[in-house]
């Protein structure tokens, strides 16, 4: 299996040569290519990515609205991202659903959805992934992980949120007192920590990365230190692979 990410900017102005696209990973196995999240940065250029399947973790702009003018493979989703995509042109065909909490085979790589807390319009979800007896956990925009010591039970990496590496990105809503927003890198590392995961995947960078990536990692390399956790920020067009 081999891991491509072909995007991994979050929802910001600010692009480097490293983070021009918005977060996504492709996953090649077996020849098939299944690619997580598609947004608006791929818009019309799905024919150059080929993927087999595209997989939705939640259905913000910079996660889904590649998909505007509809999709060239199937694409999975969960009925709540299903109900803010319904009007983009996909053939009835090509919609498929994920069930939050039950494992979707697909290409032979199993998916399991986790609920997370991150946006109130747009409910998300992460991913265990897993082939055999390797897994990992993907979730590019997350608050919270509900079930995180099943999520990242026994898996050899987490990728995850790098909107912000210690400011505070928890919002309230004010008529529902919900939270919604980002964990912060250092709250990510003790989640890892908590869970013996030794490795965690940057994605989904924000400012403090992007506009001065040498200055991030040096501050991201203290907190990283504390926890006894390693870490990579991801760039685009990054691979490496499974054995």
């Amino acid at each position: 299996m081999k891991l491509v990410f072909l995007g991994t900017r979050g929802y910001i102005e600010p692009k480097s040569k490293r983070h021009m696209n918005h977060a996504s990973l492709l996953i090649i196995h077996k020849n098939k290519r299944i690619m997580i999240d598609c947004g608006e940065t791929y818009l019309n250029k799905l024919k150059k990515i080929n993927p087999d399947h595209i997989i939705i973790t939640h259905a913000h702009p910079d996660h889904a609205f590649g998909l505007k003018n509809g999709a060239p493979c199937p694409v999975w989703a969960t009925h709540d991202s299903w109900n803010i995509l319904k009007n983009f042109p996909i053939e009835k065909k090509f919609k498929k659903l994920i069930k939050i909490n039950k494992k979707q085979k697909i290409e032979k790589i199993n998916f399991e959805a986790f609920e997370v807390i991150h946006s109130i319009k747009a409910p998300a979800v992460g991913y265990r992934i897993s082939v055999k007896k390797s897994a990992f956990f993907y979730v590019p925009d997350v608050l919270w992980i509900e079930d995180r010591k099943n999520a990242l039970k026994n898996i050899i990496f987490y990728i995850g949120d790098g909107a912000t590496i210690q400011r505070n990105m928890v919002r309230k809503d004010k008529k529902t007192n919900a939270l919604f927003g980002h964990a912060n890198i250092k709250q990510q590392f003790t989640w890892c920590k908590k869970e013996n995961v030794r490795k965690m995947i940057i994605t989904h960078c924000g400012s403090d990365i992007v506009k001065n990536e040498k200055k991030a990692k040096k501050i991201i390399e203290d907190l990283a230190a504390k926890k006894e956790i390693e870490f990579e920020i991801a760039y685009d067009g990054m691979e490496f692979s499974l054995d």
